[in-house]
């Protein structure tokens, strides 16, 4: 029998990944593999303690989804989101966004015959694709997810500068990180890494892991591109 294979890329520590196990065990038994791609060997050597049975490669992940995405069943990506964040809009710093983002999305719409998912924050612009948001993150899937209000989003863990304080400018226009709200550990034991800012940075760029296991549930009850009911992006 086949394995379904699943990419993970951009792959952080996995927060994304930290729940999926149960669901494609009880599915696939041990018939499955997730392939992690994850370009800073120090995150990389944390993702491999908590999940030692998966495939990890140091590499571009950009690069490696347009080379393999036909190999996998599932595909699941979270692109940098600084470009895109409402800080950007916030603290008026004046950049290019970073358009991989909006390649992934019509690359998997228009070639990719499995389910996938690229996730990121909302941003200070109006998305160039239309998206499912849930809580404070968008996601661009080929079949329907759990939505939550766009109104009132909870409010994303961010740099916050004190009121009345003048902000500090640096070089290239950014500005000086006011003080930092505290970041949940989603349940990963980080105590052994001695790095404070690498901690700060894994954490703050997980995917909450029920909100992911959400989303593979969702694209688990479809087990093939034909039983998607769902119409393309395009």
């Amino acid at each position: 029998m086949k394995k379904y294979r699943i990419l993970n890329l951009y792959a952080g520590i996995g927060g994304n990944r930290k729940l999926w196990d149960e669901p494609l065990k009880e599915m696939f038994g041990n018939n499955y593999e997730i392939v992690a791609i994850e370009y800073n060997q120090e995150i990389v050597d944390i993702y491999k303690d908590f999940f030692p049975n998966d495939t990890v490669i140091v590499t571009d992940a950009h690069q490696y989804l347009l080379e393999h995405f036909k190999s996998f069943d599932f595909i699941w990506s979270s692109p940098p989101c600084q470009t895109h964040s409402r800080i950007n809009k916030n603290f008026g710093i004046v950049r290019y966004a970073d358009m991989n983002l909006y390649q992934e999305i019509i690359l998997l719409d228009v070639w990719f015959n499995g389910k996938y998912c690229v996730e990121n924050v909302i941003p200070y612009y109006t998305p160039l694709i239309l998206p499912q948001q849930h809580n404070r993150h968008l996601f661009w899937c080929n079949f329907k997810i759990e939505t939550t209000s766009k109104k009132n989003p909870p409010k994303q863990m961010m740099n916050i500068q004190p009121k009345n304080s003048k902000r500090k400018k640096l070089s290239g226009g950014y500005y000086k990180a006011g003080k930092i709200k505290s970041q949940p550990d989603l349940g990963f034991d980080l105590s052994n890494i001695k790095n404070e800012t690498l901690k700060k940075k894994v954490l703050k760029n997980c995917v909450n892991p029920e909100t992911s296991l959400m989303i593979l549930q969702r694209a688990l009850e479809i087990k093939t591109q034909s039983d998607i009911n769902e119409p393309k992006l395009f």
